[in-house]
């Protein structure tokens, strides 16, 4: 059975028990000397330049033939040159694992009824404004938010991280990321909103504009194919990004979205929307303890880049992005609906933001803030009993990955 991770928990301690059995007893890796490079006694390629210079990132270099079978201790998260085309031995048994439990709970849009949610839309008394307006503007965010996170993966992210299981994870997850601007895209139709309206609304809502807008600087330089890891300069823009898109964009910025369209499928609104929603939310969950994995990695075995500067740096940028959110909520929800109102939100928030420092070794930025969603925990559970004739229950998994005792 899948052991889902709360995506609230701390995963301080998980991580670095998990990172510390990848370390070999002597600690960090060192670069090995290019002269052992491809020598016949470890890795398989070689590319000729220096260590450090990020050459070796596509694995697609000269190859040496009569090259040595790759060591464990080869293998990094980043400023590695082993060979990436060999996927084994494996170094990094989380980032396998999270492989092996997104491709078992893989699930498509058109699964998933929306005949109630048709009827309720074209009734005229069927929802409120406020709520109609809370649909409309979530479809608007988050069809932008998962065509950026997809796009930054591809271009960028995708090109540094040099560990195949890591990238063997990563093109999984750029999948689910097409997958979910297959589902806002799925309920545009299924409802008959206007498409245009919807996928357009990051250029027209300034509430959605500006989550998007922040985005953007944070994978402008890694998407420069000029752009190589390698110095401590420019691994920090690595990770600066890998906790902005990982930890602030699909950590802190979907949950305002998440619980207003989960709240309506509570009160048996929009029962097919908030479905989707809900298998999306287990996905963006298991994409981020992905990435938090990797930035507790990348930390083990680069702790120089971790200096006190840094960590004020990302402080404050999740300072802003909770400010930022917070907004998003105002502006979402100017007066009180569905038992919600923007200040619950913004406890909510920093309750979030408090969780994630937490899991990535930063201080606790808002002491004493509390979780007023606590049927939240409930559905990020997700083991639910449905009525599989209706629909399937939402920890599904694809029979070929089910153990039997």
């Amino acid at each position: 059975m899948l052991n889902w991770e709360d995506p609230l928990a701390p995963f301080q301690q998980t991580d670095t028990t998990e990172a510390a059995r990848t370390m070999p007893p002597s600690g960090p890796i060192q670069p090995r000397p290019a002269a052992d490079m491809g020598s016949g006694t470890g890795a398989g390629i070689d590319t000729g330049t220096d260590t450090q210079s990020g050459a070796g990132a596509t694995g697609l270099e000269d190859i040496a033939m009569g090259a040595g079978r790759i060591r464990v201790d080869d293998k990094r998260i980043i400023n590695c040159r082993a060979d990436l085309n060999q996927l084994v031995p494996f170094k990094y048994r989380w980032a396998w694992q999270k492989y092996l439990d997104a491709c078992a709970n893989h699930w498509m849009p058109q699964e998933i009824n929306m005949t109630a949610d048709i009827a309720l839309w074209k009734d005229p008394g069927g929802l409120t404004e406020d709520e109609r307006t809370i649909i409309k503007r979530n479809l608007g965010f988050f069809s932008t938010a998962d065509s950026l996170v997809a796009n930054n993966l591809v271009l960028a992210v995708y090109r540094h991280i040099t560990n195949p299981e890591c990238r063997q994870y990563l093109l999984r997850q750029a999948f689910e990321e097409a997958l979910h601007t297959h589902a806002y895209q799925y309920v545009v139709e299924s409802l008959g909103l206007d498409e245009g309206e919807i996928f357009n609304m990051y250029r027209e809502v300034p509430a959605v504009a500006r989550k998007a807008e922040w985005a953007l600087p944070f994978t402008r330089h890694l998407a420069d194919p000029h752009f190589q890891t390698g110095t401590p300069e420019a691994d920090r823009e690595l990770l600066r990004e890998l906790v902005a898109f990982y930890v602030i964009f699909e950590g802190i910025f979907f949950y305002v979205g998440f619980t207003q369209v989960l709240s309506m499928g509570r009160r048996n609104k929009m029962v097919g929307t908030a479905e989707q929603f809900q298998y999306i939310l287990r996905d963006e969950s298991m994409h981020m303890n992905f990435g938090i994995d990797v930035i507790n990695q990348i930390k083990l075995e680069n702790p120089h880049l971790w200096d006190a500067a840094f960590q004020e740096e990302l402080t404050t940028m999740i300072r802003e992005a909770v400010a930022l959110e917070t907004q998003y909520a105002y502006d979402t929800m100017p007066r009180g609906i569905l038992g919600l109102n923007a200040p619950m939100f913004e406890e909510y928030l920093r309750f979030i933001a408090n969780r994630r420092c937490a899991q990535i070794g930063l201080p606790e930025l808002y002491p004493g803030a509390g979780n007023p969603f606590p049927w939240m925990s409930e559905v990020l559970d997700l083991k639910k009993e449905k009525n599989f004739f209706e629909t399937r229950v939402t920890e599904y998994q694809s029979g070929g990955a089910l153990k039997w005792d």
